[in-house]
């Protein structure tokens, strides 16, 4: 896809960086020279030094033509009328950042598909961490209605050595819980389970729950069994 991301400051370039490695083709526009130049030579993608809300710029960077536009300056004010003139363009998959909430409702109705309230997602995952230390990491879908955790499965806990059908089974295990992925080992991919399944000892999984589920699951997964005690000749 040509992607053309407007703001090259660190959300900018980040967002560049990780586009790139999946071999998308990109362009970036920026008020600013230095930034201009630093990506033209650190990520050899083109980028074209000018205002983002200038149509002039747009077009020069290939906006009739682009399959998403990005809007992520800093400024709300100037994502909005990124927004507007993406739809204006008929650009096809329209992303912004928000700083501020009151500007959900104006990006919307400009035409953004998608909003990323930089704010929001640095919360709420700073709560995650305070709440759930033990989970890895967390996304929330469809307004928080369904939460996906990654999850540690630790050497001693009662699950290792069961498939998940016996554990789907099991009558602690939350009702409205699935677990959707699986990683065996580190240094192994990410892998869609079944029933058969077995867990592995240090394991992580992926498991979707819903939100009142959330400190349940976490416990059933990660209860330990008891220390076997030492036999006398031991102790």
């Amino acid at each position: 896809m040509y992607i053309l991301i407007c703001g090259a400051g660190l959300i900018g370039l980040t967002l560049a960086q990780n586009l790139i490695k999946l071999g998308h083709t990109l362009a970036m526009v920026d008020i600013d020279p230095t930034a201009c130049r630093y990506v033209r030579d650190r990520l050899g993608v083109m980028a074209f030094e000018g205002s983002a809300v200038s149509t002039e710029v747009l077009t020069e960077a290939g906006i009739r033509k682009a399959d998403v536009v990005c809007a992520a300056l800093r400024h709300d004010a100037l994502n909005l009328a990124i927004v507007s003139l993406a739809r204006h363009y008929e650009v096809p998959q329209i992303i912004s950042r928000m700083r501020h909430r009151d500007f959900e409702l104006p990006l919307r109705h400009a035409g953004a598909h998608r909003i990323i309230s930089t704010i929001d997602l640095t919360v709420s995952t700073m709560v995650n961490a305070v709440e759930y230390p033990q989970v890895e990491s967390m996304m929330h879908f469809e307004q928080g209605q369904i939460e996906v955790l990654k999850l540690a499965i630790p050497s001693q806990c009662h699950i290792v050595g069961r498939n998940l059908a016996e554990i789907a089974q099991d009558s602690r295990f939350p009702a409205n819980s699935l677990i959707i992925g699986y990683q065996p080992y580190p240094h192994l991919n990410l892998m869609i389970p079944n029933g058969t399944t077995v867990l592995e000892p240090n394991s992580t999984v992926l498991v979707a729950t819903k939100p009142e589920s959330l400190h349940p699951v976490i416990d059933f997964l990660q209860e330990c069994l008891p220390s076997k005690p030492l036999p006398e000749s031991q102790v």
